[in-house]
C-alpha cells in the first residue's frame, strides 16, 4: 500500500470510530473491520517486521486482542466450531503472549509492553460486542481472518531479524500456531459463507 493510500484509510478507520464510538451501526462497524484489514496488514509489514521498537508492541497488542476477542466469542458464538476456533486461540495466544512476556524484557529492554489495546483493536471488539447475535459468527470469523493474515505477516517478517535473536526465534515459534488459526478460519468463514 502506497503511503498515501494508508494514511486514507487510517483516516477513514478514525471517522468511523468516531462516528460509533459505541458502535451498534452495522453499516459503520462493517466500514471500521473492512478498513482495519488493510491498516493493520500495511503496518505489520512496514514497521514490525523490521524494527524491534515496532515489533514488540505489534505482537503483544495482537495477543491482547485475540484473547479478548475469544472471550467475546466464547460467550457469544453459536457455531460448535467458532467456539473450538476461539478457545484454541486463546490458549496459544496467552502461551505465546507470556512467552514475549519473558523475553521482551532482556531482548528489547527499552521498549514498553502496552497495557491496553489501541483504538483500531477496540473498535473491533466493540464491534463484536454490538454485533447481532444472527451476525456475531461471521463477523467474528471475518475479525480473525485479518487479524491473522496481519499477525502472520509480521511475525514471518520479523523471524529473520538478525539484531533481536531471541525475539525472532519467538516470531518462528508461533508463526506456525498463527498460520493454523488463518487456515482454519478461512475454512469456517467458506462454510458460513456457503
Amino acid at each position: 500500500m502506497k503511503p498515501h493510500a494508508f494514511f486514507a484509510a487510517t483516516a477513514v478507520a478514525a471517522l468511523a470510530a468516531a462516528c460509533s464510538p459505541q458502535g451498534g451501526n452495522e453499516v459503520v462497524d462493517k466500514a471500521q473491520d473492512t478498513v482495519s484489514a488493510p491498516v493493520g496488514q500495511t503496518s505489520a509489514a512496514v514497521m514490525g517486521a523490521h524494527m524491534t521498537s515496532a515489533y514488540v508492541p505489534a505482537a503483544a497488542m495482537g495477543d491482547m486482542y485475540e484473547i479478548q476477542a475469544a472471550d467475546i466469542a466464547l460467550q457469544r458464538g453459536s457455531r460448535a466450531d467458532v467456539k473450538a476456533l476461539a478457545k484454541m486461540i486463546k490458549s496459544d495466544h496467552t502461551a505465546a503472549s507470556a512467552a514475549l512476556k519473558t523475553l521482551a524484557p532482556t531482548a528489547a529492554p527499552d521498549v514498553a509492553l502496552p497495557t491496553d489495546l489501541d483504538q483500531r483493536r477496540k473498535g473491533l471488539l466493540d464491534n463484536l460486542r454490538t454485533a447481532s447475535a444472527a451476525d456475531f459468527d461471521k463477523v467474528y470469523i471475518d475479525q480473525q481472518v485479518a487479524a491473522h493474515q496481519e499477525a502472520v505477516t509480521l511475525q514471518r517478517g520479523f523471524s529473520d531479524n538478525g539484531d533481536a535473536p531471541s525475539l525472532a526465534e519467538h516470531a518462528r515459534t508461533v508463526l506456525p500456531k498463527i498460520e493454523a488459526h488463518l487456515q482454519k478460519a478461512q475454512e469456517i468463514q467458506k462454510a458460513i459463507a456457503g
